[in-house]
């Protein structure tokens, strides 16, 4: 990774890190990060996708199996039992994305210069996410919440050709 490319990477595990702390009220640890094999199969069910344009142009995503997404919007809706992926749950974890999105923008190079979109969320068991092409490295940063739930940061972006 190039250290141009870790001037933007970095602050997102920060950012994703204060996030849940603040937002959701859950402490989550960062593992290992790597790049993804787009081709490997996911054990995910839910993701929300945010996509960036402007100066850095790319995506960043949040994907997670249904326990853990509807344990984080149980905790964001008290008094609600959620027992599957329903508008409530959608909600929530867009939100969380857009969280990120938004709090990423004053933490990386010419951060104001960055457009984020509305989130999109996949869900379905299993899913895979169509990346626009093959040159586009994906780092995965896995992060553990609770005592063994894992969702995935994805962070696919591409800075903007100087000329």
């Amino acid at each position: 990774m190039t250290v141009e490319l870790q001037n933007y990477v970095e602050p997102f595990v920060e950012v994703t890190v204060n996030t849940f702390k603040e937002f959701v009220g859950v402490d989550v640890s960062p593992r290992h990060p790597h790049y993804l094999d787009p081709d490997k199969g996911f054990e995910w069910d839910v993701s929300a996708v945010i996509g960036l344009s402007g100066v850095v142009k790319g995506a960043i995503i949040i994907s997670m199996k249904s326990e853990l997404a509807i344990k984080l919007t149980d905790l964001l809706t008290p008094g609600a039992d959620h027992t599957e992926i329903d508008a409530d749950v959608i909600d929530a974890i867009g939100e969380i994305n857009n969280i990120i999105a938004g709090n990423i923008k004053p933490k990386i190079p010419n951060g104001d210069k960055i457009v984020i979109s509305i989130p999109t969320i996949i869900k379905g068991k299993e899913h895979s996410i169509a990346w626009p092409s093959k040159q586009t490295r994906i780092l995965c940063i896995p992060h553990k919440a609770f005592d063994n739930d894992l969702f995935h940061l994805m962070v696919a972006i591409e800075l903007e050709n100087k000329k």
